[in-house]
């Protein structure tokens, strides 16, 4: 049977009193401190139980565990500001029945004793479970040395199970709920699992704790061990003098701080560092690894430069450096506004194909102006190395990173405009294809992640706007044409080249010359004159010299003679430049037979060719001259094939080929020519020599021919056009495949011309024959 107690009754917050614990507390709460006070006026007990909210100020019933512990109180000191200061220990469990407030001065609360409940445990259990329980804090006192030999020796004292789990409890530094959990536990088999487990945990806590404290301490010990040893290694370098490369290496860990890439770009700097710092100062290694860290810290990685995101200023900006050049103009905008609308879309790979002297090159240090991009220029001309692209691995002596990665270090920054100039001048050999290097670089779907064999890491091209320029697409292979995006550039007409010298070349080599316009003027008639009649090309290179020999002619005058102003003219142009170079080739005059004007592209524009056909008494042999190549010769013996085909249609008699020999003739037989565009030209020059019938002076033609007469497309139109114009050609005879070219020629070179489409050669010979050949 209970007995029922009415004590005075003390609400703890965050900590719990167990049986045999002597503690001292401070109390601030008023209705605590009278409980202590009321306590000491009778037989000096009070209730300590825990309250389960800390924040709660006003506990009820509710609000209080119900297991907490009857204390004695052993000393009372009064604190500044109110505070009282008990000191207590603990002397039985006791279950809260109800608590009863005294006028609410104190809580007063109505308990019984508890005691530990060994129901179903014998002698010998209790025996096994006092020696396992120590045993546990054998294990927790080893991490705990102090701590636990004091305790052990104290622990032998007690024989009852539950008097040393609540010891053990009391010493270990717990929180006040999993006090509280043992303190509830009245079933002694209950409470050793509680106290067990406990034990079990904090020992494993303990363990990993020292481990981890043990690891930072070694950590701590080798950096402190490896300081002193540096610091060591830096005096002996000192001493021999090699202390720059401790400071480079310095340097470069600086340097890696700042440079703004991926985590695995900086490990493998970081590695280099480390590397670079055992190795001897003096060693030629040195001298190596300390060029590959300042090649990898020199690379832009992630560092990019604002593009120009204004379409009307890059408009304005192309417009004002270049005359002409729609087509690159208008697709360097598209791709302008593209990267405004995306804010990052992929960069194009253009190239450039056409003539010298067009502005090729000139024209990508504009699209880098107007676009606010660094200009990087690599010459491919001539270069036959794959490692002058890709690099050359470390291993080699003279390593060095190939042209790119030298490219994307000069811009520093990983989205420059590079031009690849010449890359149709690319050779191979014995060190490897260098247009297959070139593959990669070009490849929008690989070039992010090229790799340059001396970096050893991959570099992303895929920012890089490329610009490549040619002069002809026959020599450039064709997986790498198939990698860019072609542009043609074209040939200049007489009005271009006059604007472009009024607009640009002539203000660029008077500043050149150290001239103005008022000490030099150099009128319309006198660019004209030097257009027509001192340049042949396509574009203005040529026509660029004259104008700066014009300036030195005159600032020499200037000098010589105290001039203030020189004007040239027209007139007067021949003082300066002297004779005329070349005359305009104009169309014949008459009608002749056996001569039809033909028309050819070369690299530096389009020519008109006269083409003449004599024909003798012989044997039917062929002679050709006039330095033909294999594919004009093939093309005069198709032409003959076909007339032959068609004899009897055009009266022809059987045997006149056996007793006729054929001499086919281009003149200016010291400059080669070759090509695809002769064919029905000879085959016309035939005819016309066999039959009699004089061909039209005023007629130009281009186009292949096959055996059965049909006419097939042919390349460069608008220089054979211009070139035809010209010469004063009237009515020009082109392919029907052609058609399709002819709208992408400006009117300004068609404006007079009478443009006619052949599918065969019925067609040809309709139009350029001066009548109609006698048929069947």
């Amino acid at each position: 049977m209970t007995i029922e107690q009415y004590v005075p009754a003390v609400a703890l917050r965050g900590m719990t009193i167990m049986p045999d614990m002597i503690i001292h507390f401070d109390l601030s709460r008023p209705k605590s401190i009278q409980a202590i006070e009321r306590s000491l006026m009778n037989d000096q007990k009070v209730f300590l139980v825990t309250q389960k909210d800390m924040e709660e100020k006003e506990p009820d019933f509710d609000k209080l565990y119900n297991i907490g512990t009857l204390a004695l109180i052993k000393q009372v000191t009064k604190l500044p500001n109110g505070i009282v200061r008990v000191l207590v220990e603990g002397i039985e469990r006791a279950r809260l029945l109800s608590i009863e407030e005294e006028e609410e001065e104190y809580i007063h609360a109505i308990i019984e004793l508890v005691e530990t409940d060994y129901d179903g445990i014998d002698q010998a259990e209790e025996e096994g479970m006092l020696r396992y329980i120590k045993e546990l804090f054998i294990q927790y006192g080893n991490y705990y040395p102090k701590l636990g030999k004091t305790l052990l020796q104290h622990f032998d004292e007690y024989t009852r199970l539950g008097k040393l789990l609540d010891q053990i409890i009391i010493n270990m530094p717990l929180s006040y709920g999993k006090k509280q959990a043992v303190l509830e536990a009245l079933h002694i088999k209950q409470r050793y699992e509680l106290v067990s487990q406990t034990l079990y945990n904090e020992s494993e806590i303990a363990k990993v704790k020292t481990h981890l404290t043990e690891e930072i301490k070694g950590r701590i010990e080798k950096n402190q061990r490896e300081y002193l040893l540096r610091e060591q290694m830096n005096f002996i370098r000192e001493e021999l003098g090699e202390n720059d490369t401790f400071s480079d290496a310095d340097q470069f860990e600086q340097e890696l701080a700042k440079i703004e890439a991926d985590k695995e770009i900086k490990d493998k700097i970081a590695k280099g560092i480390s590397r670079f710092k055992s190795i001897a100062g003096s060693s030629s290694e040195s001298a190596v690894e300390r060029g590959y860290l300042e090649t990898l810290l020199e690379l832009p990685w992630d560092r990019v430069s604002k593009d120009n995101k204004n379409l009307k200023k890059a408009e304005a900006i192309l417009q004002a450096d270049h005359y002409g050049l729609e087509k690159v103009k208008e697709r360097i905008l598209e791709f302008l506004a593209v990267r405004t609308l995306t804010s990052k879309g992929n960069s194009p790979i253009i190239c450039l194909v056409g003539p010298p002297g067009t502005g090729k090159t000139s024209i990508a240090k504009s699209v880098a102006k107007a676009l606010n991009k660094k200009y990087i220029r690599i010459s491919l001309g001539g270069v036959r190395d794959e490692a002058e692209i890709r690099g050359h691995r470390k291993t080699y002596v003279g390593a060095m990173p190939g042209r790119i990665a030298t490219g994307l270090k000069q811009a520093g920054v990983k989205n420059p405009l590079m031009l690849l100039d010449e890359i149709d001048k690319v050779s191979s050999d014995y060190k490897g294809d260098t247009s297959s290097a070139l593959l990669e670089v070009l490849d929008s779907e690989q070039n992010k992640f090229f790799r340059d064999h001396y970096v050893e890491l991959p570099i992303d091209l895929s920012e890089v706007l490329f610009l490549a320029t040619a002069n002809s697409l026959t020599d450039i292979p064709r997986p790498l044409l198939d990698r860019m995006e072609i542009i043609e550039v074209n040939s200049y007409t007489s009005n271009e080249k006059f604007h472009i010298a009024k607009e640009h070349l002539l203000k660029k080599q008077l500043s050149k010359n150290g001239l103005t316009t008022k000490t030099l003027s150099i009128s319309d008639s006198a660019i004209r004159g030097i257009i027509d009649s001192y340049t042949r090309e396509s574009g203005v290179r040529e026509l660029e010299r004259k104008i700066g020999e014009l300036c030195r002619k005159a600032a020499r005058e200037i000098l010589r003679d105290d001039k203030k102003t020189i004007k040239i003219t027209g007139k007067n142009l021949s003082q300066y430049l002297g004779k005329e170079k070349f005359t305009k080739i104009k169309a014949n005059e008459n009608d002749e037979v056996g001569i039809v004007r033909g028309l050819a592209w070369t690299s530096v524009g389009g020519e008109t060719l006269q083409i003449e056909v004599n024909i003798m008494p012989g044997k039917g042999e062929i002679e050709l001259t006039g330095s033909m190549g294999d594919v004009m010769k093939e093309s005069a013996k198709t032409g003959i094939s076909y007339i032959r085909s068609v004899s009897s249609k055009y009266a022809i008699a059987i045997d006149y080929y056996k007793n006729h020999d054929f001499h086919i003739h281009i003149p200016e037989g010291a400059v080669p020519k070759d090509g695809p565009s002769a064919g029905i030209t000879m085959a016309t020059a035939l005819l016309s020599a066999i039959t009699g019938i004089p061909v039209k002076a005023t007629v130009a033609m281009t186009g292949e021919i096959t055996l059965r007469g049909r006419v097939l497309p042919i390349g460069g139109l608008k220089e054979k056009i211009l070139a035809a114009k010209t010469a004063g050609i009237k009515t020009i005879i082109i392919p029907r495949l052609n058609e399709k070219d002819i709208y992408e020629i400006s009117n300004e070179i068609l404006e007079g011309l009478n443009i006619i489409y052949a599918d065969n050669m019925e067609t040809v010979i309709e139009q350029a024959f001066v009548k109609k050949p006698d048929t069947d």
